[in-house]
């Protein structure tokens, strides 16, 4: 379940379903990230990469981890609806190729989903990594700080970045990480901050 909507996530592609405790979230380089058997994967939002409204709450997340052991990324969802046999029914091929959606199906209740297409998804990932453009997931705890002041660090030193960082989250402020100007000035274009650290 994302934002409400069911979607459908072909078994071979999926690795595991998890809930992944927002202490076992870590964050470098403005990118987060869990462990997960022995490595570590990068962390996004489902909201985010299907572009639905809203985000994930709570202080455990559910997690859908998918791709191969290369290329591996945890999606967060707003729940698990189970497993289901579905009948795949190909889109209309007027609408083209939907981004991230390899087709549709209906559920027992006659209720419309779609089934994510599992590589395209990651290929978005990645491009959104690659462009700054892919945002955090909001826990329970960075739920609690959007009350406070918000501040970007840009430095494309990694040492200097993650001192800030700590330095001013020990204080009670929020803080973003850009790696560079190109991704400070995207940052400030796509966010709202009260101070930018340069």
């Amino acid at each position: 379940d994302v934002a409400g909507e069911p979607y459908a996530i072909p078994l071979g592609f999926i690795t595991r379903t998890l809930r992944l405790p927002e202490s076992e979230i870590a964050s470098t380089e403005g990118r987060q990230h869990f462990s997960f058997e022995g490595r570590r994967v990068g962390l996004l939002s489902a909201h985010q990469v299907l572009g639905r409204a809203g985000a994930p709450r709570g202080a455990s997340l559910p997690v859908v981890v998918l791709g191969d052991a290369d290329r591996r990324y945890g999606v967060v969802v707003d729940a698990f609806i189970g497993e289901r046999e579905l009948v795949v029914q190909p889109l209309d091929p007027r609408l083209g190729k939907v981004q991230d959606i390899a087709a549709g199906s209906l559920m027992e209740d006659g209720a419309p989903v779609l089934i994510i297409d599992v590589e395209d998804l990651v290929r978005s990932v990645e491009k959104a990594a690659a462009s700054g453009t892919l945002g955090a997931v909001h826990t329970a705890a960075t739920e609690a700080t959007l009350g406070s002041k918000r501040v970007l660090v840009v430095d494309d030193s990694l040492t200097v970045r993650e001192l800030e960082r700590k330095l001013l989250e020990s204080r009670g402020y929020a803080v973003e990480i850009a790696v560079d100007g190109m991704d400070g000035w995207n940052a400030v274009r796509t966010g709202v901050f009260d101070l930018v650290i340069s």
